[in-house]
């Protein structure tokens, strides 16, 4: 089995961004805010193909989301901000009044079919 262990990095993107001028309750910021992207390595790795549904934990939760491949870094994972990362990272704010976004440890696991 392979190592589930990945570091979770979150972020804007433009379907994202667009989706918070549009409405987040629109289909179109759903889908922006529920991928979990991935190197092609990774994808390999865990057996997964685009579209593939996987389960996330943190130390703070789990969400479920389904993964594409993009071009990123071996071992780390993006999702754009929005109500399911929320789900993964913790409320502590070291006194900047934005919790940390960046270098979430998680554990992938594929959902059954």
């Amino acid at each position: 089995m392979p190592d589930s262990k990945l570091i979770l990095i979150t972020g804007r993107s433009t379907q994202q961004g667009v989706g918070i001028s549009e409405g987040k309750h629109l289909a179109e910021y759903q889908a922006a805010t529920t991928v979990l992207e991935l190197s092609q390595a990774d994808m390999a790795r865990h057996e997964l193909h685009d579209g593939d549904t996987v389960r996330l934990k943190s130390r703070y939760g789990e969400a479920t989301v389904q993964c594409r491949s993009e071009k990123l870094p071996d071992g780390v994972a993006f999702m754009a901000f929005g109500s399911t990362i929320n789900q993964l990272m913790g409320s502590e704010t070291y006194s900047t009044g934005m919790p940390d976004t960046k270098g979430i440890e998680v554990e992938l696991e594929k959902s059954p079919a």
